[in-house]
């Protein structure tokens, strides 16, 4: 059987070049495109002129940009006056479920504050407030029998307690706690007792008539001048002011007797404070405890 030569076919490249319906599509579809991006890049240069207008000028005017309130200093102020009080500078309070227990300060008013005083905020802003309970929580009595004076005003005071009147009475045991009592009545260690409260104290005050020199609280605060006073069986008695004007209020400026004198354990101390020019009073000396 005779076989069919081999025929070579060329395929002409115009061929495959040759315009097609998708390739006309393309072609117009070109124009559109270019229509869509231009009009994609106008959206997106307008979007951004309105969101700078917008956070640079419109949104600062709605939120009062740039305008701060300094907070003001609330502790000491109590709930009825607080409202009124942040309402005349646009601020608001809210009261925390925390309560704390300050004795100095009246029930209801304010003891801390968020944000602090002198911060600056914005017109609305909401101050977090604590305030000082009605009722003082309990705490445990300290065992201050065989202890230093001293030590028994560091332990009163880690408890939130007050020291009162000291007694001393004759005993071999110097300048050490003897006894413990709270409202006329001797108090156990242990006892739950209202926070702030003052614990007085029946003091030894050695055998015979000791002496003891006058420490010098000339220049100190008497917060500082009475634990100064206790440690060597002393205390602080007539508390008198005088006007002064290169001396901080509370400063102790004079006191009899004079520091290096001698005087019996037991014997007090009288003080004169450096007072505001509204001040000019004498407080008297702290009841004692009664004698038995």
């Amino acid at each position: 059987m005779a076989t069919r030569p081999l025929r070579l076919y060329r395929i002409s490249f115009s061929m495959v070049s040759k315009s097609t319906p998708h390739n006309r599509t393309m072609k117009l579809n070109r124009p559109f495109l270019k229509l869509i991006v231009l009009h994609l890049s106008l959206m997106a240069v307008v979007g951004s002129c309105v969101l700078f207008l917008f956070f640079n000028f419109l949104l600062p005017v709605l939120t009062h940009h740039g305008q701060f309130i300094t907070v003001p200093n609330l502790q000491g102020i109590s709930l009825e006056e607080v409202d009124a009080y942040l309402a005349q500078r646009n601020l608001r309070f809210e009261v925390t479920e925390e309560f704390s227990y300050e004795p100095d300060y009246p029930p209801m008013t304010v003891l801390q504050q968020y944000p602090k005083a002198g911060a600056r905020v914005k017109e609305g802003r909401k101050i977090y407030l604590t305030l000082n309970t009605k009722t003082p929580p309990k705490v445990k009595m300290p065992d201050l029998v065989d202890g230093s004076v001293r030590n028994a005003h560091v332990r009163l005071k880690s408890h939130g307690l007050l020291l009162g009147a000291i007694k001393y009475v004759p005993d071999i045991a110097q300048n050490a706690v003897l006894e413990q009592w709270h409202q006329g009545r001797e108090i156990a260690t242990g006892t739950l007792i209202a926070q702030g409260a003052r614990i007085d104290l029946v003091v030894g005050a050695g055998l015979g008539n000791q002496m003891v020199e006058v420490p010098q609280v000339v220049g100190m605060k008497l917060a500082d001048a009475k634990p100064v006073l206790l440690s060597v069986g002393i205390q602080a008695g007539n508390i008198s002011y005088e006007s002064a004007t290169d001396q901080a209020p509370g400063t102790i400026l004079r006191q009899h007797p004079d520091a290096g004198q001698q005087v019996r354990i037991g014997d007090n101390v009288d003080v004169w404070l450096a007072a505001r020019q509204e001040e000019e009073t004498v407080i008297p000396d702290a009841p004692m405890l009664p004698e038995n």
